[in-house]
């Protein structure tokens, strides 16, 4: 499960990790397992604030199933992933790493807000690749649809 966080110019918040099985570089928004017993909105309300720091209420239960084919730690995940949106009215909200477990404390590198021109820049893997229409998707009214069209 997957949260696409919207500050109040739209950019997405993107983590940066290193995958400690190969060092690649991926780009992804905050997420992670669900937990027995836990719902999806439950569970991404937790991951966001234990990967960010960012206000949990701010997770809506808008979501779609995004397919996914991925390789973290080398294994591969195949199958459809649930991705919530997230509305922040300020600008680039800090972002913090005090809930991170100890092995995600050294696998990531950092974040970034980004607009849909600024994912070119992004140096290494984008997860998912279609990010721009899984936005779009989330955010029909905002500047990402034109770019998915």
């Amino acid at each position: 499960m997957r949260i696409v966080c919207l500050d109040s110019a739209c950019r997405v918040l993107l983590l940066q990790w290193r995958d400690p099985s190969n060092g690649e570089l991926l780009w992804e928004p905050p997420g992670g397992g669900i937990e027995a017993g836990e719902s999806t909105l439950d569970a991404a309300r937790r991951e966001l604030v234990e990967e960010t720091g960012l206000d949990p209420v701010a997770v809506t239960d808008m979501c779609i199933d995004v397919p996914r084919d991925a390789w973290w730690k080398g294994k591969r995940h195949v199958g459809e992933e649930p991705f919530f949106v997230a509305r922040f009215d300020t600008h680039r909200p800090r972002v913090g790493r005090d809930g991170l477990l100890e092995d995600e404390q050294q696998n990531l590198q950092g974040h970034a807000w980004c607009g849909p021109a600024e994912l070119a820049d992004l140096v290494g893997r984008l997860e998912p690749p279609n990010l721009v229409a899984v936005v779009a998707a989330l955010d029909p009214d905002g500047p990402w649809k034109d770019v998915a069209s």
